[in-house]
């Protein structure tokens, strides 16, 4: 992908003169280079995340007044990814991150010490994982 962005922004987009046309090349370029950059992490950013989650699930435990969702807390941070695959991976972090959601909607309910310090560490991670989505682009 590195070499057909590098193609169009240098052999092709140049032989098509100013316009649309070689506008819509660069934008080609672009893409071709964030689709590189996302497939180069996909794999590691997903397992990171779902690894993060877990983490969070194990600690919350003692804060979660809730017996059904406490029991799914642990079951979810006694997970591990097996499956490598980005569906396989991209499936496990749907249903993290929707457990996520019930635990947060939880924890702002509590006036507790433990619940703050894991509304802070969602809060954390959430940003953390805004962060792992960003694209380095590079300077066009």
């Amino acid at each position: 992908m590195e070499v057909a962005a590098a193609h169009v922004v240098m052999r092709t987009a140049p032989k098509l003169g100013p316009g649309y046309e070689q506008s819509s090349m660069l934008v080609l370029m672009a893409l071709l280079n964030s689709a590189r950059e996302e497939t180069e992490r996909a794999a590691s950013r997903r397992v990171e995340e779902n690894r993060e989650l877990r983490r969070i699930f194990a600690e919350a435990g003692p804060a979660v007044v809730d017996a059904a969702l406490r029991e799914g807390l642990d079951e979810a941070a006694a997970g591990e990814d097996t499956n490598f695959a980005i569906s396989a991976l991209e499936r496990s972090n749907a249903g993290l991150r929707a457990l996520l959601i019930d635990l947060h909607a939880h924890i702002e309910e509590l006036d507790s010490a433990e619940a703050r310090e894991i509304d802070t560490q969602i809060w954390q991670e959430l940003a953390r994982s805004t962060e792992r989505r960003k694209l380095v682009m590079g300077p066009y």
